[in-house]
């Protein structure tokens, strides 16, 4: 019998990984917002219209939502370490790219290059994690890698707005070299080597499933700019999306080796876990959306004081992720954890439905704290359950599918609200405006307010937009509340998972 001691250099060599993993998830999950508050910039640096300089948004998603479902295949025939390097490494030189474009057409083509590098980052940095961890402590090392994805996106329009306004817009795309290099070094030194497999790649599969994701995100993030189906080009782009999966899936059914393996969804817990992150997705990334426009845009605050009220939102994340760690570790029941997450997530959004245009800055506060920790205690434990019952050659290709239904959770979000929250504001706008006639109870009031000059009645059609558009925010935030209420019974899917934890001598005969 002998015994199994773990040495120092090994507990060195693993802490050095987390962090180099960390870091690499954290710069590719803050470049899906840092460059938003910046486009205006870029807009008149550029010399483009509107709707060329969204395309710097667009092609990331799209590159992005494309690459990574084949993060598994090609981390199987290239091996993880090589494979995280490379994207690493790309994703970092395409940044510096970004920073130095001089035209609208270089900036969309390096924003391409970003996405499809960065795409193999969150699921590779996921995976890798949960091998070097026993599995009594999968739920430790999802926070620390939760960490990097949760609060990336929250961190991005705050830290953009701050770069953008402080040095340049360039500088959103640069900062991501420092960040770079140690996450390279960082793995290149902790990282060994790993067996690869020559498998034939499913080029057939992969067309039908790029052309399904593409078109849905094209779809997803273009449609409120295009009138949705008012648009020939949104029809074509639902027509595709419909046309990619449906041909994907029956692939999938006939294929002895397809490119993406949905039967992985036969596992419960897998299936129901990438249903709540889609859930919690849509939640994250959509109030992420609504929240910078209703303060800068509504109350006047500016960049710097948005970013500053919308931090704690973060700091919530990270406490309650410290939590449900060790929650986890010790045996805590995943679903419970999730539970409470989702109830507090959505008691948040009852606190946003109740904001008026003079909401004081502690109830924005408060809410977003408790946001933070009802997403961080749902994170966590779903994480930690979606690969419980899944072989462990399985994880990759797991991880790669569970980052993209984030994806799409998010990018469905944010253009539900966005669309809603535009037809909404017209509504709102009509029925205010309805109520403001020379003969109603208010008439006296408003001709002494207002007047008969021409900017007297434009003063006061820019306060019924206001109106108008502030109870359009309350009607989404609404929305998600009802949504993360209606995601709750989706744990009864889940089954429990227990780990016992680990002997401390392991026996060889």
């Amino acid at each position: 019998m002998s015994t199994t001691v773990a040495t120092h250099r090994e507990v060195a060599n693993r802490g050095l990984l987390v962090v180099s993993v960390m870091l690499a998830t954290l710069m590719q999950a803050l470049d899906t917002t840092i460059a938003n508050v910046a486009l205006p910039n870029m807009q008149g640096t550029l010399s483009a219209t509107q709707d060329q300089v969204s395309w710097v948004l667009t092609s990331y998603i799209v590159a992005a939502a494309i690459a990574t479902p084949a993060t598994g295949w090609l981390a199987s025939v290239m091996g993880r370490r090589r494979l995280l390097l490379i994207a690493i490494s790309g994703f970092t030189v395409a940044s510096v790219l970004c920073g130095m474009a001089t035209s609208i057409g270089a900036m969309v083509a390096f924003r391409l290059l970003q996405g499809l590098f960065g795409a193999a980052l969150v699921p590779l940095s996921q995976s890798t994690l949960l091998d070097v961890y026993p599995r009594e402590k999968h739920g430790a090392a999802m926070a620390l890698w939760g960490m990097g994805v949760m609060i990336g996106p929250i961190l991005g329009p705050p830290l953009g707005g701050w770069l953008t306004e402080a040095y340049s817009w360039h500088w959103v795309f640069l900062i991501n070299v420092p960040i770079g290099a140690l996450a390279l070094f960082g793995v290149a030194a902790s990282l060994p080597t790993d067996d690869t497999h020559q498998t034939r790649f499913d080029w057939r599969g992969f067309a039908f499933l790029a052309i399904g994701i593409g078109a849905l995100q094209l779809f997803l993030d273009r449609g409120e700019q295009q009138d949705w189906f008012g648009s020939v080009e949104i029809r074509i782009e639902a027509a595709l999306a419909f046309l990619g999966f449906y041909l994907y899936a029956v692939h999938w059914k006939f294929s002895p080796r397809p490119f993406l393996d949905l039967g992985l969804f036969a596992d419960r817990n897998f299936l129901a876990s990438n249903l709540f992150i889609f859930v919690l997705g849509v939640v994250l990334f959509a109030t992420m959306a609504l929240l910078p426009p209703f303060l800068q845009g509504l109350m006047n605050y500016p960049v710097v004081s948005t970013g500053l009220l919308l931090a704690p939102r973060g700091i919530g994340t990270l406490i309650a992720m410290m939590i449900v760690g060790r929650l986890l570790a010790r045996g805590a029941d995943a679903r419970v954890l999730a539970g409470i997450g989702m109830l507090l997530t959505a008691f948040s959004l009852w606190q946003m439905m109740h904001f008026n245009l003079e909401v004081p800055q502690h109830l924005i506060v408060t809410s977003g704290m408790i946001q933070g920790l009802g997403l961080g205690l749902v994170f966590v434990p779903i994480s930690t359950v979606a690969y419980s019952t899944l072989p462990m050659s399985a994880r990759t290709e797991a991880a790669g599918i569970f980052s993209l239904m984030r994806n799409i959770g998010s990018s469905v979000g944010i253009s539900v609200v966005m669309t809603l929250l535009s037809r909404n504001t017209q509504l709102n706008h009509a029925e205010i405006a309805s109520r403001l006639t020379p003969f109603g109870d208010n008439a006296a009031q408003i001709a002494a307010t207002v007047g008969h000059s021409a900017g007297g009645l434009a003063a006061l059609n820019g306060e019924v937009t206001r109106q108008a558009s502030g109870i359009a925010f309350l009607n989404d935030f609404w929305l998600m509340m009802v949504m993360t209420l209606a995601a709750i019974p989706l744990l009864l899917l889940l089954r429990p998972v227990r780990h016992a934890m680990a002997p401390a001598v392991v026996a060889d005969h």
